[in-house]
């Protein structure tokens, strides 16, 4: 039986390991790269042919940027067609900060372009911003410092410029159609072709699923999410109508300042993807995303931490159509096992329209089992409001099996709810943060046929957890892992599609076991989370066995690992 781990941290803890448990300034070490402070500088624009002031594209043919060097993000750079770049393991990528939003950096691989960033779980590859000096000093209430890392397919998508369009830059409302079937990643301040995603149909085009635009494998994404524009933050990781061929496993994003993950359109699939303490949607999808999911995990900022704004919105943003126009195809993606934990916020800021573990809007279809989320005002909130939809029906419509074509496209069915102070919420969009009206049949279907359940704590999960924004100091972990494990009696079971693996519970992971999250996460760097590691020597991640773990281990004596 696991225990909970509440670490008190002790004052030689303290001050005599701090800096290293939560350093990684021998980043890539065992894969042979220099230590951090040792490595020689490169600002990437030197490498690119100059598109302007503000930014370039990647000269040759195949750009491989290897550890030995740090390079700098210092101005948008973008990876252009038949061109390819290549990451190794170790290989540390920092974005520059500027004070107007016009001048704001971000990688962008654009249609037909390739990323090969495939790290490995001890030789992780970072993006970071220029500020940090990954010596765990750089608390994760530094947000926003530069933009992101976007990549542009060619799957398709349900833009059409008479509904979704035209593109207005700065409108934030999802206008980002520059022609059918073409969009401009959200956050960008022209309908530039190099920030384009999708296919343009009306010019003969035509949409690939299986596009293949590279690999993203042992990502870390930190302290991203600035503006480019006014009113338009770029999120960490955007996938513009990327297609199933692309591999997008073990990502973490860090601190950033918008969403962490927003799909438009495409087919791509995430597993083993996680969010850390980020402002606004930990996984947002629009406009036909019809990829998978699994074991996705999410932590927002504490409950306790007031250092920082505790922006919480929602854990799933689900949209299948921004415009209201009841494009096909709509959002349909299919998600096992994720563990999602928010931290209680009860408020509604102006541009949310709600705070769910689950907020399904603008007819969006979908598929949610085996989940567990904590800490929610609402666990799962979908909305039934029509008002100017074509063709008579929203979100809950789909769930609810009462209009559209008939037959139930939007399932949430097994997922546990705890600490919500609504689990079940139907959303008629009046404004007002109510629990909604909810009739009968409704909460019939969601807990006794579909099996959800709704329950004030979880066995094993600690999801009050405290942590010091600015200083990166940890009170008390989140433990994420449910002991005994969490029934799936009676569940549905992930498909044997290539795609899914078999997991008999619910959440992001198992029970027993190695936890995904080991070594790699910066979870278990910064020790916000426990069950990260199975009781190694090197308990701080150095590279070595020292007096340093010795001195951490003693914070931790007497506590059980799992």
């Amino acid at each position: 039986m696991k225990t909970l781990k509440n670490l008190i941290a002790l004052a030689a803890i303290a001050t005599a390991t701090a800096t290293q448990v939560n350093a990684q300034t021998n980043l890539g070490e065992q894969c042979g790269c220099p230590p951090v402070s040792s490595r020689t500088t490169v600002l990437l624009s030197t490498l690119a042919t100059s598109g302007g002031a503000n930014d370039g594209i990647l000269t040759a043919s195949n750009t491989i940027l290897d550890c030995s060097k740090t390079y700098i993000l210092d101005k948008k750079i973008y990876i252009d067609s038949g061109k390819v770049v290549t990451i190794q393991p170790g290989t540390l990528i920092k974005g520059r900060s500027y004070s107007t939003a016009d001048s704001s950096v971000a990688f962008t691989v654009m249609r037909y372009g390739k990323i090969f960033a495939s790290g490995t779980e001890t030789c992780p590859i970072v993006f970071t911003t220029e500020a940090d000096p990954l010596d765990g000093t750089y608390g994760i209430n530094n947000k926003g410092k530069w933009g992101g890392v976007c990549i542009a397919g060619r799957a398709s998508n349900n833009l059409l410029l008479a509904n979704n369009g035209p593109f207005q830059a700065g409108v934030g409302d999802g206008r980002i159609c520059v022609a059918d079937g073409l969009g401009t990643f959200e956050g960008f301040a022209s309908s530039n072709k190099k920030d384009q995603f999708g296919a343009n149909l009306t010019a003969g085009e035509t949409f690939d699923d299986n596009d293949n635009s590279g690999i993203l494998r042992y990502v870390s994404i930190r302290h991203a999410g600035a503006n480019l524009q006014v009113g338009g933050e770029i999120n960490a990781l955007s996938l513009g109508s990327v297609g199933r061929g692309t591999q997008v496993d073990h990502v973490e994003v860090i601190s950033c300042a918008d969403d962490s993950y927003e799909m438009w359109g495409g087919t791509v699939n995430l597993k083993y993807c996680t969010s850390l303490f980020s402002n606004d949607d930990n996984f947002d999808f629009d406009d036909g995303w019809r990829g998978k999911g699994q074991f996705l995990f999410a932590l927002k900022t504490s409950t306790n931490d007031t250092l920082t704004s505790a922006d919480a919105d929602n854990g799933f943003e689900c949209d299948g159509d921004d415009q209201k126009s009841n494009n096909l195809p709509r959002s349909r993606p299919v998600f096992y096992n994720t563990t999602v934990i928010g931290n209680a916020k009860s408020v509604r800021t102006v541009d949310n329209t709600s705070i769910a573990g689950i907020c399904a809007k603008e007819i969006t279809e979908g598929e949610f089992y085996n989940s567990v989320f904590a800490n929610f005002r609402y666990g799962f909130n979908v909305l039934k409001a029509v008002g100017t939809r074509t063709g008579g029906s929203e979100a809950w419509h789909n769930w609810a099996v009462t209009g559209g074509n008939g037959s139930q496209t939007l399932k949430v069915k097994c997922n546990t709810f705890a600490g919500t102070s609504f689990p079940f919420r139907v959303d008629f969009n009046t404004g007002a943060p109510s629990a909604g009206t909810i009739v009968s049949s409704d909460t019939a279907q969601f807990f006794t046929t579909d099996l959800n359940i709704a329950t004030s704590s979880i066995a094993g999960m600690t999801y009050n957890w405290a942590m010091n924004s600015s200083s990166n100091s940890v009170t008390t972990q989140a433990d994420v892992i449910p002991n005994p494990a969490l029934s799936v009696t009676g569940c549905p079971t992930p498909p044997s599609d290539g795609f899914f693996t078999p997991a008999n519970y619910r959440g992001a992971f198992a029970p027993t076991g190695k936890n995904w999250l080991s070594e790699f996460a910066q979870a278990k760097i910064l020790g916000a989370v426990n069950g990260s590691q199975d009781c190694p020597t090197d308990l701080n991640s150095d590279g070595i066995t020292n007096n340093s773990d010795f001195l951490q281990l003693l914070g931790k004596f007497n506590q059980s690992c799992q």
